[in-house]
């Protein structure tokens, strides 16, 4: 059965997209720790990142590294927490967060944005792409 990140990439599911190669998605959570918590997934179904094939993990945190710094330009913050966890969807997933204190990365708190804040945010992230 697809996951959730499946039927995003396939456009089943809309989202909020930030940055697409032919291998790699991002995208905001939509249930954000701090404005900007972008998630970065390969488009192949792989339910753990550890069983990515060593050249696509690497592919993948280079292409989250590239979507970290367009995020940090874009949302003021101390730094971008990077996390990888993956309990809550079975699809490898990279959590890039936006990090004011260290609540950001505690995944107790989330942010409540409109679709339009949704939007601008995700714009301005993928204005920030090199």
């Amino acid at each position: 059965m697809a996951t959730l990140f499946t039927k995003i990439i396939s456009g089943e599911i809309p989202a909020y997209k930030v940055a697409e190669t032919e291998d790699f998605l991002a995208f905001l959570d939509i249930n954000p720790n701090s404005k900007g918590h972008t998630l970065c997934i390969p488009k192949k179904e792989i339910n753990k990142i550890f069983d990515l094939d060593e050249a696509s993990y690497t592919a993948l945190m280079q292409f989250s590294r590239r979507v970290a710094l367009a995020l940090e330009k874009a949302v003021p913050c101390e730094r971008i927490g990077l996390s990888v966890i993956g309990l809550e969807v079975p699809h490898a997933h990279v959590h890039l967060i936006p990090l004011h204190t260290m609540e950001n990365a505690r995944f107790t708190h989330k942010e409540k944005l409109t679709p339009e804040e949704f939007k601008a945010i995700a714009t301005k992230i993928a204005s920030y792409l090199d």
